[in-house]
């Protein structure tokens, strides 16, 4: 019975196998895959904006340190020269040591926003006279 031609009422002949149940279903298979390549797309760019803010945090930090090595070898606080270095560069001064002539320092930058949240994204770097 398969192949054989009917007449429908409106006149026109066709295949007796109708495929009514599949209607509309590559709609729905683009509008899926459509879906899935936008949260990939989302995803990508957060990831993105989260290693260039982990890369802003590290070059902050490598700065704040380079300070506070030349202000401690100038007699001066290097703590505080760390500080408002690291807030001239868009971070927070979050820990900072002295370690015989070495300043250790840690400086924080917000990362970008997921779903209302803000991370925090750490740098660390030591500075200090060569051996």
């Amino acid at each position: 019975m398969t192949g054989r031609r009917t007449r429908s009422p409106s006149g026109r002949t066709g295949s007796r196998r109708t495929r009514g149940h599949e209607a509309g279903s590559a709609s729905l298979l683009v509008v899926a895959l459509t879906g899935l390549l936008l949260l990939l797309g989302l995803a990508a760019a957060f990831v993105t904006a989260t290693a260039a803010a982990h890369r802003h945090a590290q070059s902050a930090a490598d700065l704040v340190a380079l300070a506070g090595a030349v202000a401690h070898q100038s007699g001066e606080d290097a703590c505080v020269r760390a500080g408002s270095v690291a807030s001239g560069n868009d971070a927070t001064l979050a820990a900072c040591a002295l370690r015989g002539d070495d300043v250790l320092v840690t400086v924080e930058v917000p990362s970008p926003e997921l779903a209302g949240h803000t991370f925090t994204v750490r740098g660390k770097a030591r500075a200090g006279p060569s051996p």
